[in-house]
């Protein structure tokens, strides 16, 4: 074998059907039949372990996660919330769901789960996202594998991990990289359902073992939507890779009611939620410039679908093109671009109807980018290769590690505490030090109580004289005040009061009245001693004049 084919073995000729019938048979384009069929998809070929192409992936992965997974044991808002949930009973966790973030409350219920088992820390919050990121690395590097070859597979699911937006999400204590893993799965599931593979000298017949992997298919969309329902969104996706593909009547069939069952599995989640849409009314309406990032990735996986032209199968030496156009298979790019575009374009869509634009909604569209990428850095291992096969065998690494050191601001800034809003854990430090027993403690806004909820010993002897019922007992993430006027009844018996607050840079106008009426006595009774600002959160000290 020469060095090239080492690399790149001979594909079937896709003229002659029969060819995948007598993949052990080697002749030349002489005899009239088939080539040689070892093709890069083949398992084990050229000295590569089967497993290789999935697990240093994994491996990758792994390590880029648990790189600086604590951020300098900090903790902010969005992951507070997660911390603080996950300690709660089933009980009352159902009971929160009742009021708010039922969209969350399959991934508030498994995180209960895992800190009961392991305890409440940093690690046990991030992860799971890390584990399920890794096995969307290896989902990317199969699915690339089979459709383009083993530097496609492997390339892409380097690239993974070094997105800009997986880098965010790979060590965050939230659901997104959960439904990136299930999405992964599922993708990997249709792909062997729209592709099986065979041993060799045998067809792969179209319904062999089709049923339980459709009902797995179903199963993992439907969970995923119950981690983040607008993970439904793969499910266009998925509808335009079987018409780009010319997928049958019985896959189309079979995908339709794997689909339906997902959908009304996550039906009442949804119309319930909407009751809860006041959630998200902090996002901002979509405007033009939200869209250039978005745009941006797409134009980049279309060149790399363009470029997946090249990881097709090769035509036999001196056989004449076929006259009539060749059927159509799946490629990387009609797994790939649809992975990517549609979820953008369906999250667009609905914010025209209400704000909800933000990319994290469809973290799982980064894998059709990864894929997109594999199958152009096969593409151009492919089209070095016959120049210098040593060269090819190192341009993946070398484009994996080039990338690296571009990318490394973005790694060493994604795991500082700087890289997020705020710091729970560094807030409630800074008032575990300037308290003392008896003082008074106020937060504005109400959501803001979630520092203490994280670190209750911080706050062990301080009065919160604004709060009516706890979180728990409220059913709520904040709890619920006091009526402005038993506030500042409060506050005029007190001779100290600790304020925790947003950073000036951060903070906004006070709308609530209760906030107000706590700024009011606080600047008419107190005067300020202390003022601390600490990643993102402050604390400040009023004694009274």
């Amino acid at each position: 074998m020469s060095s090239i084919d080492w690399w790149f073995p001979p594909e079937p000729c896709t003229e002659d059907p029969i060819a995948f019938m007598t993949s052990h048979i080697s002749t030349g384009p002489e005899s009239g039949m088939a080539c040689r069929t070892t093709g890069p998809r083949a398992t084990g070929r050229g000295g590569r372990p089967p497993y290789l192409v999935w697990l240093v992936p994994v491996l990758w992965t792994l390590t880029l996660g648990r790189w600086g997974l604590s951020r300098q044991d900090s903790v902010w808002r969005d992951e507070a919330a997660t911390w603080q949930v996950a300690g709660r009973s089933p009980g009352e966790i159902w009971h929160l769901l009742g009021n708010v973030d039922a969209v969350h409350g399959l991934y508030y219920l498994l995180m209960h789960v895992l800190f009961e088992v392991f305890g409440a820390s940093t690690t046990t919050l991030r992860l799971p996202s890390v584990l399920a990121m890794a096995g969307a690395a290896a989902c990317v590097a199969l699915i690339g594998r089979r459709l383009a070859g083993f530097w496609a597979g492997l390339g892409g699911a380097m690239a993974l991990g070094l997105l800009p937006a997986v880098q965010f999400q790979l060590q965050e204590g939230r659901a997104y990289a959960l439904v990136a893993g299930g999405a992964g799965l599922s993708t990997l599931l249709l792909v062997s359902l729209l592709a099986p593979r065979a041993p060799a000298g045998r067809p792969a017949g179209p319904a062999r073992r089709a049923w339980p992997r459709w009902t797995a298919y179903g199963a993992v969309v439907l969970v995923c939507a119950l981690l983040n329902w607008f993970s439904l969104l793969i499910l266009p996706a998925h509808a335009v890779t079987l018409w780009w593909a010319r997928a049958g009547r019985r896959d189309i069939g079979r995908w339709l009611l794997a689909s339906a069952a997902a959908v009304t599995g996550a039906l009442p989640l949804i119309v319930f939620s909407g009751t809860q849409s006041g959630q998200v009314s902090w996002i901002p309406p979509l405007t033009w410039h939200m869209l250039i990032g978005p745009a941006a990735l797409v134009a980049i996986g279309a060149f790399g679908a363009w470029a997946d032209r090249w990881n097709g199968p090769r035509r036999c030496p001196g056989r004449p093109r076929p006259v009539r156009p060749r059927p159509a298979r799946l490629t990387a790019a009609a797994v790939g671009l649809p992975l990517l575009a549609v979820p953008f374009l369906g999250l667009t869509a609905a914010s025209l109807i209400r704000p909800v634009f933000l990319d994290r909604y469809v973290l799982f569209s980064m894998l059709g980018l990864a894929l997109l990428i594999g199958a152009g850095l096969g593409a151009a291992v492919r089209t070095l290769a016959p120049r210098s096969a040593k060269a090819s065998a190192v341009l993946v690494p070398a484009v994996v590690g080039v990338s690296v050191l571009a990318m490394l601001p973005v790694e060493l800034a994604d795991r500082s505490p700087a890289s997020r809003v705020d710091d729970v854990l560094a807030v409630a430090g800074e008032v575990s030090r300037l308290k003392r027993d008896g003082d008074a403690v106020l937060f504005v806004p109400a959501a803001r109580r979630d520092t203490a909820l994280v670190s209750p010993e911080a706050f062990a002897g301080l009065a919160d004289v604004a709060l009516a019922r706890g979180p728990v007992e409220s059913g709520t993430l904040k709890g619920e005040e006091s009526g402005p006027a038993d506030i500042r009844a409060a506050l005029r018996e007190r001779q100290r009061v600790l304020l925790v607050t947003d950073a000036a840079g951060t903070a906004k106008p006070r709308g609530a009245q209760a906030d107000r009426a706590k700024a009011a006595v606080l600047a008419a009774d107190f005067a300020v001693v202390e003022d601390r600002q600490i990643r993102g959160r402050r604390v400040t000290v009023y004694e009274r004049r």
